[in-house]
C-alpha cells in the first residue's frame, strides 16, 4: 500500500507538523513493505528515514496561528480571494504532479483546510480516497473566517473518515460543520510519542555545561510564543516561583513577551528561542533536566505533544485545564491542571513540586507511565493503518465503476430521488 501524506506547514516547528512526521516515521519503520511519503513545505530538505518527501512550493507563507519558520507568515483569515485561488490551484497543480509519480493508494490530509478540497478533488478523478485530521489551528481558521467552511465541509463529507485529535477538537468540528451522519464519520486518535526517542536514562552534560544549570531547579516551557499559548501569565508568576524558567519557542509575541520580561525586572526568565532540527538533543535534555514543565494555555488546545515530550522525559507537567490537555495531565497524579490565566495558581503548583523532591519524582515516574500506557505512537500507527486499509478498499472498489461516465450510479440514484452518499 502507498500512503501519502498533505501537509500545509514544515515537519517541524508546530504540533501537526510532528504529528504527520512521526506517524510517517512509524509506518515506514513498522511496515517496510509499504511506501509512505509526505507533502509539505521543504526548503530546510529535511530528511525522514524510508520516507519519500515531496517540497510544497508555496506561493508565500500563511499560517493559522503562526509559525516559528515564518516570522512574516499571511494569516489565513486575512487572505484576499485572489491569495485564496493562487493558494488551492498552485497546490492542486503541485498534488497532481505527486499523484502521477508516487501513485498513491490512500491520502491522509491534515488540517481541514483548503487541502482537503485538493484531496476531493484527486478522489472524484482518480478514485484515491482520503482520510483527514482535524487539527484545533484549522478549525481556528474556520471560525475567524466562515468564507473556508463550505468547500471544507463537502470535502470532508466525501472522506474516508476523519480524525480528530481530541475529545475537545471533535465538539468543535461539530459545532462548525454541521451535518447530518459527520458524527459517524469521526474516530478520536491522538498524538503520540515514539518512546525510543525518549530512553529511561539519558545525560544533559551538554545543556548544563551550555547554560549553568548546576545546582538550579529548571522550569520550562515550549512552544510557539503567539498570545493564546498563555506564556504572559508563565512571566507574570515568575517572581515567585522558586527556580530558572526557561522558554524554548519563538514567535509573533515574542518582543511583548519580553518586554513584559523587561517591565517586571525578571532575572530568572531566559528566552532561548526556537530549537529547530538541528538542536533536538538540546531540547530532550532540558525536558529531562527540567524539574516542571508549565503548558499555560489560554485556548482550547487539543492535547499537546509538547505536554507528552515532557511527560515521556519523566517531567511533571502544570497546565490550564483546557481543551484536550486534560486528557494527558491527570491532577495530582503526573501535574497538576490549573485555572487558565491564573498566575497565582501556576506559581503555587509549580513552587509545591520544586519544593518536593519525592512528590517531583513521584510525578515524574506517572507521567512517563501514562506515555507508556496512552500515547506510544506504535500502537497510534496501528490504528490509522487499519483505516488506511479500510480507506484502499474503498478506492479499489471505486476504481472498477471509474470504466462508467463519471458518478454515473450516484447521478442514477439521485434521479430516483435517493440521494446516495459517496461513502
Amino acid at each position: 500500500m502507498k500512503i501519502l501524506m498533505l501537509l500545509k506547514y514544515p515537519l517541524f516547528g508546530s504540533g501537526s507538523g510532528t504529528y504527520a512526521r512521526k506517524l510517517a516515521e512509524k509506518l515506514a519503520e513498522d511496515h517496510p513493505k509499504d511506501s509512505v511519503a509526505v507533502f509539505c513545505p521543504n526548503k530546510e530538505n529535511i530528511k525522514l528515514k524510508n520516507v519519500k518527501i515531496y517540497n510544497f512550493d508555496l506561493p508565500f507563507t500563511v499560517a493559522s496561528t503562526g509559525h516559528p519558520s515564518w516570522p512574516n507568515a499571511k494569516q489565513f483569515h486575512n487572505l484576499n480571494p485572489e491569495e485564496v485561488d493562487e493558494l488551492f490551484t498552485r497546490s492542486l497543480a503541485q498534488v497532481l504532479k505527486v499523484i502521477h509519480d508516487f501513485r498513491p493508494d490512500v491520502i491522509h490530509v491534515h488540517h481541514a483546510l483548503y487541502l482537503t478540497w485538493v484531496a476531493d478533488y484527486i478522489r472524484a478523478v482518480y478514485g484515491t480516497y482520503f482520510v483527514t485530521t482535524i487539527h484545533g489551528t484549522g478549525l481556528l481558521t474556520a471560525t475567524q473566517d466562515k468564507r473556508w467552511i463550505p468547500l471544507t465541509k463537502s470535502a470532508l463529507s466525501r472522506s474516508a473518515f476523519i480524525n480528530a485529535v481530541s475529545g475537545d477538537t471533535k465538539k468543535w468540528l461539530l459545532k462548525i460543520y454541521k451535518r447530518r451522519g459527520i458524527d459517524r464519520q469521526i474516530r478520536i486518535i491522538t498524538g503520540g510519542i515514539d518512546l525510543q526517542n525518549y530512553p529511561k536514562r539519558m545525560s544533559t552534560q551538554t545543556i548544563e555545561k551550555k547554560y549553568k544549570l548546576k545546582g538550579k531547579k529548571v522550569v520550562i516551557f515550549v512552544g510557539k510564543l503567539e498570545k493564546h499559548k498563555g506564556v504572559e501569565y508563565l512571566l507574570r508568576a515568575a517572581p515567585k516561583i522558586k527556580g530558572e524558567i526557561f522558554i524554548l519557542g519563538s514567535g509573533e509575541d515574542q518582543d511583548r513577551l519580553q518586554g513584559i520580561a523587561k517591565d517586571l525586572k525578571l532575572r530568572n526568565v531566559h528566552f532561548l528561542g526556537y530549537f529547530g532540527p538541528e538542536y533536538v538533543r538540546e531540547l530532550k535534555e532540558f525536558y529531562r533536566r527540567a524539574s516542571v514543565f508549565v503548558f499555560p494555555s489560554t485556548w482550547d488546545e487539543p492535547l499537546g505533544l509538547v505536554a507528552l515530550e515532557a511527560m515521556a522525559s519523566y517531567t511533571p507537567v502544570v497546565a490550564s485545564n483546557k481543551g484536550g490537555i486534560p486528557l494527558a495531565v491527570k491532577n495530582g497524579v503526573n501535574g497538576y491542571l490549573v485555572r487558565a490565566r491564573s498566575s497565582k495558581q501556576i506559581s503555587d503548583r509549580v513552587n509545591k513540586i520544586l519544593d518536593d523532591p519525592e512528590l517531583e519524582s513521584k510525578l515524574g515516574q506517572a507521567a512517563r507511565k501514562i506515555v507508556e500506557e496512552k500515547f506510544d505512537w506504535k500502537f497510534i500507527a496501528e490504528r490509522f493503518y487499519t483505516y488506511y486499509q479500510r480507506a484502499n478498499a474503498q478506492s479499489k472498489k471505486r476504481l472498477k465503476r471509474m470504466n462508467l461516465p463519471l458518478d454515473y450510479a450516484r447521478e442514477k440514484q439521485e434521479i430516483k430521488g435517493k440521494r446516495l452518499g459517496y461513502i
